[in-house]
């Protein structure tokens, strides 16, 4: 965390998530809320993972590939902790970042709450899980960059291939899915391996077990799988 907010990395991908996600939902006149007519989030929370697609593999690329590169890593590994410490600290502290990057925009359900007619006929619930769901696949963009960042010595390379994965396993999955190729259950099943089906579940308001377990289990490989490529290189 002290590495995030002593330099600019933090205050800017907060900084340009806040002010991108305000422009969307209440400036630009074909998403603002203002001019939908309706009491809701929904433009929020369509736009918000697609911020993230991008400024998640930002934050993440520099967590392995910079100790690689400065030689810090094999420092690191002369410290009383274990490969799984030192990864769940560096995920954990870049998920704190998501997490006060989205807690501002809580100001938005409350401007809502105020605008609607009546006061307060909104979907609490929906946007409730909405929120939550958010932090998930946010923790999700995170593992898949923190694994990015650790198969690679260059940064830029790491916040490519972390923007790749993000948006394979967000979009790539639906698109895949949606192929005249996969026809009867398959379809249904590729689609459910993409994060987006599961993220539109909660965005409804119902916090689904099932959900649940695939962002934990897509959080535990990733970071297991740079459990793996760490003790390679060690």
């Amino acid at each position: 965390m002290n590495q995030f907010f002593s330099s600019l990395v933090g205050y800017i991908a907060i900084g340009i998530f806040l002010v991108l996600s305000a422009l969307f939902t209440f400036v630009f006149p074909s998403t603002s809320v203002l001019d939908t007519g309706f009491a809701s989030l929904d433009t929020f929370f369509s736009n918000a993972p697609l911020f993230f697609l991008f400024l998640i593999p930002a934050i993440t690329m520099r967590m392995f590939a910079e100790e690689f590169n400065t030689g810090t890593f094999e420092l690191l590994l002369t410290r009383p902790l274990k490969i799984i410490d030192i990864i769940g600290g560096k995920f954990l502290a870049a998920l704190m970042l998501v997490v006060f990057a989205v807690l501002p925009t809580i100001v938005y359900y409350f401007s809502i709450y105020k605008i609607a007619a009546p006061e307060g006929n909104v979907d609490t619930g929906g946007i409730i899980g909405s929120f939550f769901g958010l932090i998930m696949l946010g923790a999700s963009f995170v593992a898949l960059g923190t694994f990015s960042s650790a198969i690679t010595n260059n940064q830029i390379i790491a916040f490519l291939i972390g923007v790749l994965f993000c948006f394979t396993f967000y979009m790539g999955l639906d698109f895949l899915a949606k192929m005249p190729v996969f026809v009867g259950r398959l379809d249904y099943f590729i689609e459910h391996l993409g994060i987006n089906a599961h993220y539109l579940a909660m965005s409804k308001g119902v916090i689904d077990t099932r959900d649940l377990l695939y962002f934990l289990s897509l959080i535990i490989i990733f970071l297991l799988l740079t459990k793996i490529v760490l003790t390679k290189r060690k």
